[in-house]
C-alpha cells in the first residue's frame, strides 16, 4: 500500500510539473520526489498525447484538417501551459544572443522573449502544423496514433538527457527551476520506456522505429551542442529536446511513409 502511495505521488508530481491538469490531493514536494518522478515523464506524455488525439479527432469531424490541427495545438499549449515551448524560446534567445557560458545562462533565465525566441517558436509551430497536416493528408486515423507516440517518445528521449549528460546549475541558484536531474536505476528507466511501448502498440509499424531513431539523432546533436557551449543541460534544454524531437518524429514518419 505504501509503495502504491509513493508511486502515485511520483506520478502526480510529474503531472503537476508538466501539465495544468489538477490533482485532487495535496502532493508533498522534495528534490528526491522530483527526481523519482522522472520515471513517469513519458507517461505524462502519453496522457497529453491521448488528449491531443481526442481533440484532433473531434475537431476533424466538425471542421477541416487545418482547423483540427490548429485547435489541437492550442489545446496542447493550454494543457501544458506551454512548458516545453517556453524552454525552447529561452534556449533560442540564450544560445542565439549569448556567447560564452555565463552570458548564455544569464539570458536563459530572463523571462522576456527576444527576437531569436520569437522567430524560433514561430518556425517551430509552423513546421509542427505543416508536418501534422501532411500526416493527416496521408492517413487521418493513423495520425491519431502518431500524435500519441510523438508526445510519449519525445518526453522519453528528453528524459534520457538526465542519463547521458551533466546537469548545469544556474548561476543564480535562487532562480533555478525545480528539475529532476539525477539518473535513476535501470528499473525506473524501464518503467518510463514502457509508456513508449504502449504508445507503439497503438500503431505497430516497424517503420516508426526508423522515425524514432531520426528523432533521437536530434537529441544527440542537441546534447553535443549544449555540452559544447555550457557543459551540459538545463531544464530549458530538456524542453527544447522534447519539442525538437516531437517535430523530428513527425518529419521522420512522413519520410518513412513515403519512401519505405
Amino acid at each position: 500500500m505504501k509503495l502504491f502511495k509513493n508511486e502515485l505521488i511520483y506520478f502526480a508530481t510529474a503531472l503537476m510539473f508538466f501539465t495544468r491538469i489538477p490533482v485532487p490531493f495535496k502532493v508533498p514536494y522534495s528534490s528526491e520526489i522530483m527526481n523519482k518522478s522522472q520515471k513517469y515523464f513519458s507517461w505524462v506524455g502519453l496522457l497529453v498525447g491521448l488528449i491531443n488525439a481526442v481533440i484532433f479527432y473531434l475537431s476533424f469531424n466538425i471542421f477541416n484538417l487545418e482547423i483540427a490541427v490548429v485547435l489541437m495545438m492550442i489545446s496542447s499549449v493550454l494543457l501544458t501551459g506551454a512548458f516545453h515551448e517556453d524552454g525552447f524560446t529561452d534556449v533560442c534567445d540564450s544560445f542565439g544572443g549569448g556567447y560564452g557560458k555565463e552570458k548564455i545562462m544569464t539570458i536563459m533565465k530572463d523571462s522576456r522573449v527576444g527576437a531569436y525566441g520569437a522567430i524560433g517558436i514561430i518556425l517551430l509551430f509552423a513546421l509542427k502544423f505543416l508536418s501534422i497536416k501532411e500526416l493527416g493528408t496521408l492517413d487521418v486515423m493513423k495520425t491519431l496514433a502518431i500524435i500519441i507516440f510523438a508526445h510519449t517518445s519525445s518526453r522519453f528521449i528528453a528524459g534520457t538527457m538526465i542519463y547521458t549528460h551533466k546537469y548545469v546549475t544556474d548561476i543564480d541558484v535562487s532562480k533555478s527551476k525545480p528539475l529532476a536531474n539525477k539518473a535513476l536505476d535501470g528499473k525506473s528507466l524501464a518503467i518510463s520506456f514502457m509508456a513508449v511501448l504502449l504508445a507503439f502498440s497503438l500503431i505497430p509499424d516497424w517503420r516508426l522505429i526508423v522515425a524514432l531513431l531520426f528523432a533521437y539523432i536530434g537529441k544527440i546533436y542537441l546534447g553535443w551542442y549544449f555540452k559544447k557551449h555550457i557543459g551540459g543541460y538545463t531544464g530549458d534544454c530538456l524542453g527544447t529536446v522534447q519539442q525538437v524531437c516531437e517535430v523530428l518524429f513527425y518529419l521522420g514518419t512522413i519520410i518513412v511513409w513515403k519512401f519505405i
